[in-house]
C-alpha cells in the first residue's frame, strides 16, 4: 500500500477541535502523522511519501459518514447493489454507509447481517455496516433476534419504510436493544394516519386531488416513543425529520436529558411540497417519505440544526428505476438518491447562508454519525465493530475526504454513478465538491484536476506520483 502525503490542507476534525492549514502523512493503511503548518512550510518530510498531493486551498476532513442509506441488496439489484451503491458513496465523498434492512429478505437475523459483510467484503468500494430489522420481516409484529444481529456487528436496528406502529412492540424493543449500547433508528410514520397518502397534506395536495399525509402522522410517533422510552433509556434517533412540530418534540426531550437524536436529509433542506406540482404537476421525482413539507417546516428544522437539536446528517439514499418512477403518482414509489450530491446540498443549505459553519458541517458528517453507531471510540473495548472512525488520529484508519469548497458544478445524470437516477436535483447548479475519497489509505476516487484553483505548476510537477 503506497505512503501518501497530503499537503497544505485546512484540516477540520471537530471530534479533537483541529481547524488549521497542516499537513498529513498516511503510511500501510493509516494516519502516520498530522502536523500544522509554519509560515506555509510543510511540517513534514516529502522525501518518504509515495505520492504527494497538493491539498491548497482545498479541506480535509475524516471520512464522511452516511448512517441511512438503501443498498437494495439483497431482493432489488436492478435497484441498486453494494458495489453500485457504495461506488455512489466514494464519488459523493463518503467513506463509510449504513445500510437499511428493508431488503429481500429483510435483514432481522444474524445470518443475514454476516451476508451483508461478506458481500461488502468482495464488492464494497467503500466501509459498509448494517443496521438490523426491529421486528422479524419488518412486519411489526414480533420482535427480531437483536442480540444475535448485535453480536454479528449490526450498528443499529430499525424498520425503516415503516415506523414501528405496535406501542407495546416498541416498549419491548426499546428495553431489549438498550443493554447493546445501539440506537433505535426510527421510521416516524404513524400508518392510520397515512393510508392513501401521497404526498404532504396541504393546498397542493389539495389542489392535485392526492392524498394527503399530515405532520401529526411524524410528531405523534416521536411523541409516543420519547414517552415510552422515558423509564427506558435506550438510544432513540428520529430518521429522517421532515416536520417542525418533530423538531420542538426532540427538542424539549433533548433537554430534558433524554439520549433523543435525529437526522435530517438534504431534500427536507431545500424542497417543498410546491415540487411535485412543477412540470405541469404529479412529479414523481419529489415524492418522498417522508413527503416535502412547507418553508415553515424547513425554517424550523434550520433552526433546530443550529441549535443543535438535530445533530446528524443523512442522505436517505433510496435509489428506483425509472419504470417504477414513471408509474402514476399514487403508483410510484417513495424515495430519492443523494449520495453523490448531498455534500454540495448541505452546503448550499446550510453553510452560504450562515447557518452553520464548516465545522459545524463536517461534524455532522463525521463524528456525530460515528457516535450514532459507535465507531467513535479510539479502542475496541466498548464492544465497537469498528474503531475511531469519523475522526483523525494517529494510529487510525486513514479515512480522509477532500473537499473544494469552491468548485462550481451542475448536477447532470452523468454525476451519478449509481444504478437510479430518481433526482430532482439534476440541473440545479452548486458548489462545493468532494475530490478524493481515500479509504483505509487507499484513494478510491479523485477528481483533483478540476479544481477550482489548480495548485501551482511548479509544485504540480514536483509532485508526481513517483
Amino acid at each position: 500500500m503506497p505512503s501518501l502525503l497530503i499537503t497544505g490542507a485546512r484540516i477540520i476534525d471537530p471530534a479533537t477541535g483541529l481547524d488549521e492549514i497542516g499537513d498529513v502523512a498516511i503510511s500501510n493503511g493509516v494516519i502516520a502523522e498530522i502536523s500544522p503548518r509554519c509560515a506555509h512550510k510543510s511540517g513534514l518530510s516529502e522525501s518518504a511519501a509515495e505520492r504527494i498531493i497538493d491539498a491548497e486551498g482545498l479541506i480535509l476532513t475524516p471520512g464522511l459518514i452516511d448512517p441511512h442509506v438503501h443498498l437494495r441488496e439483497p431482493g432489488g439489484e436492478d435497484q441498486e447493489t453494494i458495489a453500485t451503491g457504495t461506488a455512489a458513496a466514494v464519488s459523493g465523498g463518503f467513506t463509510t454507509v449504513c445500510c437499511m434492512p428493508n431488503t429481500t429478505p429483510a435483514i432481522d437475523d444474524d445470518a443475514m447481517v454476516e451476508f451483508v459483510y461478506r458481500q461488502s467484503e468482495r464488492t464494497a468500494r467503500c466501509r459498509v455496516f448494517p443496521v438490523g430489522a426491529v421486528s422479524k420481516g419488518r412486519k411489526g409484529e414480533e420482535l427480531a433476534e437483536i442480540m444475535l444481529m448485535a453480536g454479528a456487528g449490526a450498528v443499529g436496528f430499525t424498520d425503516d419504510g415503516d415506523g414501528v406502529a405496535s406501542a407495546g412492540l416498541m416498549a419491548k424493543a426499546l428495553t431489549y436493544i438498550r443493554p447493546t449500547g445501539l440506537a433505535l433508528m426510527q421510521h416516524c410514520q404513524e400508518p392510520t394516519l397515512t393510508r392513501g397518502a401521497a404526498m404532504h397534506a396541504g393546498s397542493v395536495a389539495t389542489r392535485l386531488g392526492l392524498g394527503g399525509w399530515p405532520r401529526v402522522a411524524e410528531e405523534v410517533m416521536i411523541e409516543r416513543d420519547v414517552r415510552l422510552n422515558r423509564a427506558i433509556g435506550c438510544n432513540y434517533h428520529v430518521q429522517h425529520l421532515s416536520s417542525g412540530g418533530s423538531v420542538e418534540i426532540v427538542r424539549r426531550a433533548r433537554l430534558d436529558g433524554q439520549p433523543v437524536t435525529a437526522e435530517v436529509s438534504p431534500h427536507h433542506l431545500l424542497l417543498t411540497h410546491e415540487e411535485v406540482d412543477r412540470f405541469g404537476g404529479y412529479w414523481t421525482a419529489a415524492k418522498m417519505n417522508p413527503p416535502l413539507r412547507e418553508q415553515s417546516d424547513i425554517k424550523a428544522i434550520l433552526e433546530g440544526v443550529a441549535d443543535g437539536t438535530i445533530t446528524v446528517l443523512a442522505t436517505d439514499h433510496a435509489p428506483h428505476t425509472p419504470e417504477r418512477k414513471a408509474l402514476d403518482f399514487d403508483s410510484a414509489p417513495f424515495g430519492i438518491i443523494g449520495l453523490e450530491t448531498a455534500l454540495a446540498l448541505y452546503i448550499e443549505a446550510l453553510v452560504t447562508p450562515g447557518v452553520i459553519d464548516w465545522p459545524r458541517l463536517v461534524a455532522m458528517m463525521t463524528i456525530e454519525p460515528a457516535r450514532l453507531c459507535r465507531f467513535d471510540a479510539t479502542n475496541t473495548e466498548t464492544g465497537a465493530v469498528a474503531s475511531g472512525l469519523g475522526r483523525l488520529h494517529i494510529g487510525g484508519a486513514a479515512d480522509v475526504t477532500l473537499i473544494d469548497p469552491a468548485l462550481k458544478w451542475t448536477i447532470s445524470s452523468s454525476d451519478v454513478v449509481g444504478k437510479s437516477r430518481n433526482t430532482p436535483f439534476i440541473g440545479r447548479a452548486v458548489h462545493g465538491r468532494a475530490v478524493a475519497t481515500i479509504v483505509a489509505g487507499e484513494v478510491h476516487m479523485e477528481r483533483l484536476d478540476n479544481r477550482a484553483s489548480s495548485p501551482r505548476p511548479a509544485r504540480a510537477a514536483a509532485r508526481a506520483v513517483r
